[in-house]
């Protein structure tokens, strides 16, 4: 390369201190990540030592592009493909020709949803015939990779020509049953799907898991006993493993969902204020004013795009609803809300205030409110139900920088909704004056509602919980998808190998596509309408979102799913390198990358490879694969809780950045962990209090290197402030208890303590903490109460092993900031790696699942310790 080529290339890329390592560098195949300390511009840092940022926070780069020279020879790998005739299908790994889907094919959409528009050019197509997700959306916060793929909805004439063939509901029934491919499967012979490998259960390890209710338990407890005892264990009987059967259920009833409450006026002596006087607005108008006034001092306020969209459709609201008094409202700069603001900041902290009484009351009554639309009856089961509640209406907030925040999300009735209920089931009825938009009996959904929200055109859905037998289906089925790529895999990177140097530039496009999702685990991605945020996927890359740089290294610069800025310098194949090169050749900045690849056309492409076969299943794969590699390569013979925790976390985080799961640090980390600091030197404090009393009592203890001093970062004017806190503390403590033992008095009619007793107690804690003044820097302690050797020598040891782990929890918490590990715990580690994990090591999964995710995989949780992805 010349020198004048390598300055313009300087220029068009950020530079990188990482010697091709990158945060977000590969973790599969040979290459692994590695955790450099480079100094480095915040515009040069990789993924997770930034924090999220908005399409306009990146750097812009010039428009105008130099054409680089690149010193290599030329060959015929080099030359253009555009002309070149296709060539014939290659052999799927066992000497036959690939046979191309059949249209019975299914062919599932990619983990990335919202970035699925190619085919339709941002139309939205109808509920009935969407490829509905095992999840509602309605949750805006809530990650779209939660939701998984549902079976596509079959038509009305479809449903008759299957009833009239069946010609009877007996029919419909018998397609439950198991199959007779799942009882070869019992036999010990090949199965479509394995099942989860169950820990053998003796008669007594079955009445320890479910004893009887022994007398005098709480009601709670009995409740909870029930529970477990009427979970439906599904996984033991699968008659369906694969999800290929059609029908989902044979009977469903349900209640619908539960509507937000109707707007309530603000007071009269609240108003909003144009141009410093007081705005009479009618309800309609006030309600979408309130909107905006309850986010007065969040960042959303602060933002232009926000503003402008909430102005004009409140505009377009007060058009139809104008001031009652007659006020123009033209300028958004004149609006004062700040009176509603602080009305709601005050009916804030009078909930805040609620006594404990009244908070169990309200909780109550709203319990009671929505008991019935909490569960469902599937096939004559108790199922709960995941989003009931309708969401409320708002304003749109979005993710990073989308074009429609601030939008009015318009108020969902029922006239909105379709309801999918089982035949001869009793029709709901709206919690609000209304009907519902249709009724439909279609048992191939597991969908129980849905609904169009106006803001993008999606649409919302309501699925049973994330512990329900169908969700649980769904989820093992992924996860299975996933394990039977490793059966294949081999294959499919030697023919994507092999077409990286094809003549055809659409095959040479789609392998080197194939090779970032593959080895960089990107998302798909697809075309983006001008309505929607400007992130982007491994099929959408544009020219400017990839820089190359001499002689293997490409830099990768775009905003991902959910705004989330994606950074990476990685070194790749000599052939792929040379491929970029030649589909950037004589593009523009803002012109696609692969022209010739879609999501459509990949995904058709992986499913020929594999039956199933898309994206998200290779990023499925990878994330799990690597995630039991790492674990695997631990030793944890000797380590405790607390190391084998940190080497969990960091083998999550790893995975987390490898599918770019990142997030802004918390605002309150840094106070945080200010707190955690201060919390383990308190310890040490602790510790050194214990281990002078020690030398008090036994000067020769000061000799053994147990007790050495490693108190070093307690100086003595900390030691000065941490003890005016503890003295601080001390007092209000005795202060609170004076006041309720004169409570505790008063109510039995007895005489209150006097004064002098509550003075007494603070002048033996003025004593106590004189005393510890006197003690410092003269190595001796004496404590509150007298201890022997022994249990100051044990007490010491306890602490010290405290502090080592508390030290581990700092450690860990700090380098998790900007990572978020649930999104990958949730949605692409495989449960049964953490479960059989869990075993092997004897560490409590409490630790690492919550009580929903335990509910959520009921079905992992008794795989064996010898299971492996």
């Amino acid at each position: 390369m010349t020198s004048e080529t390598a300055v313009a290339l300087d220029k068009e890329r950020p530079s990188s201190g990482l010697n091709g390592h990158g945060r977000n560098a590969q973790l599969n195949g040979n290459h692994t990540i590695k955790d450099e300390d480079v100094a480095m511009s915040e515009d040069d840092l990789p993924l997770s030592q930034t924090t999220r940022r908005d399409a306009t926070s990146i750097p812009p780069r010039s428009l105008k592009r130099k054409k680089p020279v690149y010193a290599e020879s030329s060959s015929e790998d080099d030359t253009p493909l555009a002309s070149s005739p296709a060539k014939p299908a290659k052999a799927n790994g066992k000497g036959k020709p690939k046979q191309e889907p059949s249209e019975s094919t299914v062919v599932f959409p990619t983990d990335d949803a919202s970035n699925n528009r190619g085919a339709s050019n941002g139309r939205v197509s109808k509920p009935a015939r969407k490829k509905v997700k095992e999840e509602s959306d309605s949750a805006s916060d809530q990650d779209e990779d939660d939701q998984s793929l549902e079976s596509k909805s079959r038509s009305v004439s479809r449903k008759r020509k299957v009833k009239a063939e069946s010609g009877s509901d007996v029919h419909r029934n018998t397609s439950m049953k198991p199959r007779k491919k799942v009882k070869q499967e019992e036999d010990g012979s090949e199965a479509e799907a394995p099942k989860p490998k169950r820990a053998r259960k003796t008669k007594g390890d079955t009445e320890t898991k479910s004893p009887s209710k022994p007398r005098g338990k709480k009601k709670e407890e009995q409740d909870q006993d029930q529970d477990q005892k009427e979970v439906f264990r599904w996984w033991e009987n699968n008659s369906d493993p694969n999800g290929d059967g059609s029908v989902k259920w044979t009977t469903l009833e349900h209640n619908g969902v539960i509507f937000p409450p109707p707007y309530e006026p603000l007071p009269s002596t609240v108003k909003m204020k144009y141009n410093g006087k007081s705005t009479d607005l009618p309800p309609e108008a006030e309600e979408v004013a309130g909107f905006y006034a309850a986010l007065l001092e969040t960042e959303h306020a602060r933002d232009a795009t926000f503003n402008k969209n909430f102005f004009d459709d409140w505009k377009t609201v007060m058009k139809k609803h104008p001031p009652r008094d007659g006020t123009k409202i033209t300028s958004f700069d004149l609006c004062d809300f700040r009176p509603m603001f602080e009305h709601f900041e005050a009916e804030k902290a009078k909930k805040k205030a609620m006594t404990g009484e009244e908070k169990k009351a309200a909780k109550k009554a709203k319990d009671e409110m929505e008991a019935k639309y909490t569960t469902c009856l599937l096939d004559g089961r108790k199922e709960k139900v995941g989003n009931f509640r309708v969401e409320p209406p708002g304003l749109f907030r979005g993710r990073g920088d989308h074009p429609k925040k601030g939008a009015l999300k318009f108020r969902v009735r029922p006239e909105d909704i379709t309801l999918n209920i089982g035949e001869g089931a009793p029709i709901p009825v709206p919690n609000m004056p209304g009907k519902w938009k249709a009724i439909q009996y279609d048992n191939t959904v597991t969908w129980l509602a849905n609904w169009t929200e106006n803001i993008n055109g999606n649409h919302k859905y309501v699925f049973l919980a994330a512990g329900s037998s169908l969700k649980g289906q769904s989820d093992m089925q992924k996860f299975e998808k996933a394990r039977e790529l490793k059966n294949h895999v081999d294959r499919i990177r030697q023919n994507y190998t092999v077409d990286l140097k094809s003549k055809v530039m659409a095959d040479r496009q789609r392998a080197t596509a194939m090779y970032f999702i593959d080895k960089l685990a990107l998302r798909a991605g697809n075309e983006k309408g001008e309505d929607e945020a400007d992130t982007v996927g491994c099929c959408s890359l544009r020219c400017e979102h990839v820089t190359l740089e001499s002689p293997d290294f490409i830099i990768f610069d775009f905003l991902g799913k959910d705004s989330i800025r994606y950074y990476n310098r990685v070194q790749v194949d000599p052939q792929v390198f040379k491929n970029i090169r030649i589909f950037k050749d004589n593009k523009n900045d803002d012109d696609n990358l692969f022209d010739r690849v879609t999501t459509t056309s990949l995904n058709k492409h992986l499913t020929s490879e594999m039956k199933g076969l898309t994206a998200k299943v290779f990023r499925t794969f990878n994330a799990s694969f690597t995630f039991q590699r790492l674990l695997d390569e631990e030793d944890l013979a000797n380590a405790t809780l607390q190391e084998k925790l940190n080497v969990y976390n960091k083998a999550n985080r790893k995975v987390a950045i490898l599918c770019n799961h990142q997030r802004s640090a918390p605002k309150t980390h840094d106070q945080s962990m200010e707190k955690m600091r201060y919390k383990h030197r308190s310890f040490k404090y602790e510790r050194m209090k214990l281990r002078h009393a020690l030398f008090k009592l036994d000067p020769k203890h000061k000799k053994n290197a147990k007790y050495k001093d490693d108190e070093s970062d307690l100086d003595d004017d900390w030691i000065i402030e941490h003890e005016n806190n503890l003295k601080l503390k001390e007092i209000e403590k005795a202060e609170k208890k004076f006041v309720k033992e004169n409570e505790k008095l008063q109510e039995e009619s007895e005489a209150p303590q006097k004064d002098s007793v509550l003075r007494e107690r603070l002048d033996d804690i003025e004593e106590e903490f004189n005393r510890l003044a006197k003690e410092r820097g003269t190595s001796k302690a004496t404590l509150k109460r007298d201890r022997p050797e022994e249990k100051l020598e044990e007490s010491i040891d306890k602490l010290t092993e405290k502090i080592k782990a508390f030290k581990l929890q700092i450690v860990d918490r700090d380098e998790g900031k900007e990572v978020a590990l649930g999104t990958s715990k949730i949605n692409y580690l495989d449960p049964r790696i953490t479960a059989a994990w869990c075993q092997i090591h004897d560490f409590p999964i409490e630790k690492i699942f919550s009580k929903t995710l335990v509910a959520k995989f009921p079905w992992a949780m008794e795989v064996e310790k010898e299971w492996k992805f």
